[in-house]
C-alpha cells in the first residue's frame, strides 16, 4: 500500500491543505490539523477547560455548506491564517494572538450571517484538537473504496467531501473495514485502527460549489448496508510519513 494524498485541516470546517509530509507524535494528530475552530455562542465551549464537543457546536459543513467556498491557508512559521471568500473579501491575521482571533471571528461570523448562533468565538488552545473524535486521530481513506462507491452510484464523489488526512492505494476496496484493532506501519509511524469513519451530512456538500448536491450517507446505506467510508487510527509510535511512503499491516 502507498500514501497517495496527505492533508491537514487547520480550521475545523474549512478547506484542506495538501502536505508533502508530516511528523506525528504518539497520541497526537497531524500537527495543526483541526487546531482552530469557530465556536458558536451557545456552544458552551470553555477555553479554560477545553473539553471535546460535537461538531455542530462549531462552524462545520454539516451545518454551514457555504463554508466549503472559503479558501484558507495557515503558515505555522508566521502563525498567519489567511481566509478568502468567493467575492474576494477575506481576512489575514495572526491566529495565535487574541486580537488576530477576534479579527478572524468577526469575518467568519459575518460570512455565515444568520447561521451564526449567539456571538461566535474563534479558538486555538495549544494541544487541543477540534476533531470529530474525542481523542486525536489520523483518518485514512482507501481510494479503491471510493472508486467502488463511485462506480456503483454512477457519479463522481470528490474525495474532498470526505475530509481524510491520508488517502492510500494498494488495498482491495473496503479491506480497511477489517482492520479495526490492527496496527499499521505508515512510513516511519505506527498507527492502530480504532474505528470506521461514520459519515454525516457534511458529505452532501460539493467542495467545488458549496452546494448540497448528493446524499452519500443514504447512498452508502443503500449500496453497502453501512454509512462508513474510511477509518480512524491513533498514533502508537510517532514518526514521519510522506506522499509515496509505504503502508503495511503489522502481524497480529
Amino acid at each position: 500500500m502507498r500514501i497517495e494524498y496527505l492533508y491537514r485541516y487547520p480550521v475545523k470546517g474549512l478547506t484542506a491543505e495538501a502536505l508533502e509530509h508530516a511528523q506525528v507524535d504518539a497520541g497526537g494528530a497531524i500537527p495543526w490539523d483541526r487546531a482552530f475552530a469557530l465556536a458558536h455562542g451557545d456552544s458552551g465551549f470553555d477555553p479554560a477547560n477545553p473539553a471535546w464537543l460535537p461538531k455542530w457546536n462549531f462552524l462545520c459543513q454539516m451545518k454551514h455548506a457555504k463554508a466549503a467556498l472559503l479558501f484558507s491557508v495557515f503558515d505555522p512559521g508566521s502563525k498567519i491564517l489567511r481566509i478568502r471568500a468567493p467575492d474576494g473579501s477575506g481576512v489575514e491575521a495572526n491566529a495565535l494572538t487574541p486580537a488576530g482571533r477576534e479579527k478572524i471571528a468577526s469575518f467568519l461570523t459575518a460570512f455565515i450571517g444568520e447561521e451564526a448562533r449567539g456571538q461566535p468565538t474563534f479558538h486555538h488552545i495549544a494541544g487541543h484538537v477540534f476533531g470529530d473524535q474525542k481523542t486525536p486521530v489520523v483518518s485514512l481513506n482507501n481510494l479503491a473504496s471510493l472508486r467502488d462507491y463511485e462506480a456503483k452510484v454512477g457519479a463522481r464523489r470528490h474525495r474532498r467531501r470526505f475530509r481524510a488526512n491520508i488517502w492510500f492505494s494498494g488495498a482491495p476496496a473496503w479491506a480497511e473495514r477489517d482492520w479495526i484493532g490492527r496496527e499499521i506501519q505508515v512510513g516511519g509511524a505506527v498507527l492502530r485502527v480504532v474505528k470506521g469513519t461514520t459519515r454525516c451530512p457534511a458529505t452532501e456538500v460539493n467542495p467545488e460549489t458549496g452546494e448540497r448536491d448528493a446524499d452519500p450517507v443514504a447512498e452508502l446505506r443503500s449500496l453497502y448496508g453501512h454509512v462508513e467510508l474510511g477509518v480512524h487510527a491513533e498514533v502508537i509510535d510517532g514518526g514521519r510519513f510522506a506522499i509515496g511512503d509505504a503502508m503495511e499491516l503489522l502481524d497480529i
